[in-house]
Formats: C-alpha cells, structure tokens, sequence
C-alpha cells in the first residue's frame, strides 16, 4: 500500500491526475510556483534548490553567482584596485588602449 505523496507548497495529497512530478516530489498544478515570486512555472522555466522550486530569474538572485561582475548589477562596478589583496601597482578602471598611429595623446 503506497502512501499518497503531499505537495511541498501546501501539504495537503498531491494525487498524480492533478499534480506535477518535480524535484522527486509531486505539486498541485496550482502551488507549482516559484518559492520567492510565486510566479507560475513550467517545467523548462525552473530551477531547484533544496527540494524548493524557483523561477530562473529569482534561483539566481538568491543562489546565483557573487562577486565582481555577477548579479550585482552596476554595484559590481567598483573602484577596488584589489590593495587589501597585495596589489601594489596602481590598478584603473580606464581602458589602456596602444596610441593610435599619427594621433598625439592629450596630457
């Protein structure tokens, strides 16, 4: 006698006509959201984390990447230059393009 599984979201059996197997666990169609937006997801618009479902855009907000450059936004965008890290040379966020043949850079 197998027990019916119950769905993460809401607790309540989550019987297999009206439910979504997902992560090993079955969802009602209804609570197959994500777990911070609550947006409705499909199966090729989610992500798993520790047994919850997410959509994309939220999973990597919260378990996404960190650091310079990633999932930051423009706060990435710092003027570090990395001396806590024994960077001893004078590090700029300006490109350091050659001199353009025939041109004389401005001083």
């Amino acid at each position: 006698n197998q027990e019916t599984p119950h769905c993460p979201r809401c607790g309540h059996a989550a019987f297999h006509a009206e439910s979504i197997p997902v992560a090993g666990k079955m969802w009602h169609k209804i609570c197959f959201r994500c777990g911070l937006c609550k947006k409705s997801l499909e199966i090729t618009t989610l992500a798993e984390h520790d047994g919850d479902v997410y959509c994309k855009q939220c999973y990597t907000r919260k378990f996404g990447i960190r650091g310079v450059g990633f999932g930051m936004g423009a706060g990435a965008l710092g003027m570090d230059t990395g001396e806590r890290f024994g960077n001893s040379q004078s590090l700029s966020n300006k490109p350091n393009y050659p001199p353009i043949p025939g041109i004389t850079p401005p001083n």
